[in-house]
């Protein structure tokens, strides 16, 4: 089969090397598959990428040969799920692969905001040592609201036990014994968000969590949240997360997604989809605003990013595209 693996950083490389074994052709690509470069690579039988190419429709009509996409993520949301079932595309993702790094994400954005880390570490980068205005809070007795008990959310309510955090959670499918066993509450998500001192989202991308929280939710929220995510950014509707931010009925937030964030981490795109209107441009104005808040702390998308992780994502890769061509296809969602 004919391979090609998008988003190759050079420590990769090596690992996917491997895949040439059975006479396989490889080739490995450091940028991403978009509808620019798509035509190069008509011939593909099977594609890898990571969180930056496109999987469109539009570009996935370009590869004519494809069998199988194999993304490098657990969230599949990026990927055109109809066309791939009206071509025989096969679509097979990374189940698990960071669950204690993101979970670790989330207390380490949570800290930064109860201990006021960056301000006090830009303080003392200047000279200055003084402790005024960077009163915190503790975790410790505060109630944290976890939506989604999925294998990232178990670890966060884990590692909450740590500090002394009450939890409440809200999953669709509650799972009541591992709740007595583990000591939380399932709660409706109404009455965790007015219980909880920080919420934390856990959830996969859809349409059914497409703006999980807008305008109704962050008025029901507790008075002075916090709000963490690192799932995705179209959970949230950055415009009213936005205005509660400013009015004051969220105290702070740690992102480690935005809505628009593929947009925005390229400005050339960023500039040429003002023209195209292929974005939401209220959403990357807020997004924009959000980086600029000093009660807000974004990061790129970094909360799996830990060697564990990243090695267990290509091995996991390599292991389905290996069935695949085995003709034993595992990780398959789209069957």
């Amino acid at each position: 089969m004919r391979i090609v693996v998008f988003e190759v950083e050079d420590w990769e490389r090596d690992a996917f090397a491997g895949l040439r074994e059975g006479g396989h052709e490889l080739e490995l690509v450091p940028e991403p598959l978009d509808a620019e470069n798509a035509a190069e690579h008509a011939d593909a039988e099977v594609v890898s990428t990571f969180i930056y190419s496109d999987l469109s429709e539009k570009v996935l009509r370009k590869l004519p040969s494809l069998r199988l996409v194999a993304t490098r993520s657990t969230g599949y949301d990026h990927v055109a799920l109809d066309h791939c079932a009206e071509h025989g595309i096969a679509v097979a993702n990374v189940p698990e692969y960071g669950c204690h790094a993101v979970a670790e994400h989330v207390f380490a954005l949570l800290l930064t905001i109860s201990h006021r880390i960056a301000d006090a570490i830009d303080r003392t980068r200047k000279g200055d040592f003084s402790m005024k205005g960077l009163v915190g809070f503790d975790l410790r007795g505060r109630t944290l609201g976890v939506v989604g008990t999925g294998s990232i959310g178990r670890c966060v309510i884990k590692i909450a036990g740590g500090f002394s955090m009450p939890v409440l959670a809200f999953d669709v499918n509650p799972d009541e014994a591992y709740a007595r066993e583990a000591g939380f509450e399932y709660v409706e998500l109404d009455e965790l968000l007015r219980r909880s001192d920080v919420v934390t989202l856990h959830v996969p991308a859809n349409k059914a969590t497409h703006h999980l929280l807008s305008a109704r939710e962050f008025e029901q929220m507790k008075e002075g949240a916090v709000l963490i995510n690192t799932s995705r950014g179209s959970v949230i509707d950055t415009a009213e997360l936005l205005r509660a931010l400013t009015e004051g009925a969220v105290s702070a937030a740690g992102l480690d997604v935005l809505a628009e964030e593929p947009t925005i981490r390229e400005e050339a795109e960023l500039l040429r989809s003002i023209y195209r209107k292929e974005h939401d441009l209220e959403t990357l104005f807020a997004d924009h605003m959000l980086m600029h808040l000093r009660n807000v702390f974004v990061t790129p998308h970094t909360a799996f990013n830990t060697k564990e992780a990243v090695e267990t994502i290509v091995r996991t890769t390599m292991d389905n595209i290996r069935a695949f061509a085995e003709g034993e296809p595992r990780n398959i969602v789209n069957q």
